[in-house]
């Protein structure tokens, strides 16, 4: 391990995760062939936990028990509070990992740790728990559409409560599930029955597709890497460039970044499909086409949306797209009234869980606070797009291209505390570009409460679109 490590530049516990983490592949592959469903959530509780031992060692499964067990306990003795409870300790438990391995520190050298997983699984369980605690309601008229989803009306058993948390496809970097959703595909219903009028086609050609993306978003990674490192923020010779320069700059760092969460994200992918839980359906591009199998359960982020937005609104449906999922149905909508929409303070609740989720450093903190006010300066610029007349498309065109290049902006400026953490270091970048991330939608936010758009015959198609 210590000469192949050396040989790739990186450390042996990266290394070992990196193993690990390809081999999910064919263990999620050998799933496929087990014949009962008991059988297959041992198998993935069993090749889950191996996978752990191997990549983190023998602590990691003890910390991921101890989550799972007091769940699990919640559950099964206190089902009408089991949800809030669930969630309390799971992210408590996650915070306390996260200060005792000091994760953002030791992902910034490139090393790596059990709280990715944990993270992963925190989401998990409470989710598993709130649905659980959701079953208790009679008033159907009370329950959104993801409760009445994915609320459970008993409790699963201990076994696929572990095959769920530990499945080997998803465990080590996700994406974040139902647990109904493994139910059903564990014992072949619904989408996944055999017996379907449209059975679930092949996924093997899919997850190649998957596995050659990956490899080829890691070369690109690599790549800029070493173009644009990220330390040369720091240097003396970064803050004698122009404001443009340094602008462009934080920009590429991002834009790096980010390739190397569409590598781990495309392998994970490929795991998922390639068990056969990442098929979510047959969908028809065009009516006149035959249906085509879609894997959206297994994608994680979509690039082109990413890279190329047009509201801010839409950086959580298309990067980390599961965890994105999550925040909205069990954060967002539950501090909304039913019936009421949500306002700026449900949003920032939700970014603010967004960055506890990833660990106490301040430069969460300063990116999720600072996406918040990029979604609501976003929103105000697509209402002022809405107002103006159908028959003006260039007008309207125009502003969604300025909607899309101020997203570009604020969300490449403000994401390097993200990436840099520390809050004096993060103050530094922030002040080299004159706070030009964070002044920019506040500015947007107070003009839009200046400009209000005038009420108009579309303002409840408007509203439906928001």
């Amino acid at each position: 391990m210590e000469a192949v490590a050396e040989l790739l530049g990186i450390g042996v516990p990266l290394l070992r995760f990196l193993v690990c983490f390809l081999a999910s592949i064919p263990c999620s592959w050998l799933w496929r062939y087990v014949p009962s469903a008991a059988a297959r959530h041992l198998y993935a509780a069993a090749t889950g936990a191996l996978l752990s031992y191997f990549s983190f060692g023998a602590a990691s499964n003890v910390y991921f028990g101890i989550l799972m067990l007091v769940s699990y306990a919640s559950m099964l003795f206190s089902r009408r509070h089991c949800g809030i409870i669930t969630f309390v300790i799971a992210f408590a438990f996650l915070i306390t990992c996260h200060v005792m391995y000091m994760s953002g520190d030791a992902w910034k050298k490139g090393g790596i740790d059990s709280t990715g997983a944990m993270m992963v699984l925190t989401l998990k369980v409470t989710s598993a728990a709130i649905n659980y605690q959701d079953g208790l309601i009679k008033d159907e008229d009370s329950l959104r559409s993801a409760q009445k989803t994915y609320r459970l009306k008993e409790l699963p058993s201990p076994i696929a409560f572990a095959g769920y948390c530990l499945n080997c496809g998803t465990h080590l970097a996700g994406p974040v599930y139902e647990i109904k959703d493994y139910m059903d595909w564990t014992e072949d219903k619904g989408l996944w029955s055999p017996h379907a009028a449209m059975p679930p086609p092949s996924p093997n050609r899919f997850a190649m597709v998957a596995v050659v993306k990956g490899f080829l978003f890691l070369g690109i990674y690599m790549y800029l890497m070493n173009q644009v490192p990220l330390d040369k923020l720091n240097e003396p010779q970064y803050l004698k460039w122009g404001f443009l320069h340094r602008v462009g700059y934080q920009y590429l760092c991002a834009f790096t970044a980010r390739w190397k969460y569409y590598f781990v994200w495309s392998l994970s992918e490929a795991s998922m499909i390639i068990s056969g839980f990442g098929f979510s359906g047959w969908t028809k591009v065009f009516p006149s086409e035959e249906k085509q199998p879609n894997w959206t359960r297994a994608k994680n982020v979509d690039i082109l949306r990413v890279e190329l937005p047009r509201s801010a609104v839409e950086i959580p449906q298309y990067w980390n797209i599961h965890v994105g999922i999550w925040l909205r149905h069990y954060v967002y909508e539950r501090l909304t009234k039913k019936g009421e929409k949500a306002g700026f303070l449900q949003l920032l609740a939700t970014q603010v869980t967004s960055a506890v989720w990833h660990g106490l450093y301040p430069g969460y903190f300063l990116f999720f606070v600072n996406t918040a006010f990029m979604i609501a300066g976003s929103r105000v610029l697509y209402r002022w797009q809405k107002v103006i007349p159908e028959k003006a498309a260039l007008a309207q065109d125009l502003l969604t291209l300025v909607n899309g290049i101020y997203v570009v902006i604020v969300l490449n400026l403000t994401c390097i505390a993200f990436l840099v953490l520390d809050f004096v270091d993060t103050i530094a970048v922030y002040q080299s570009v004159y706070f030009f991330g964070t002044f920019i939608p506040v500015l947007i936010m107070i003009l839009g409460q200046v400009i209000k758009p005038p009420r108009t015959a579309r303002k409840s198609r408007v509203k439906k679109e928001e």
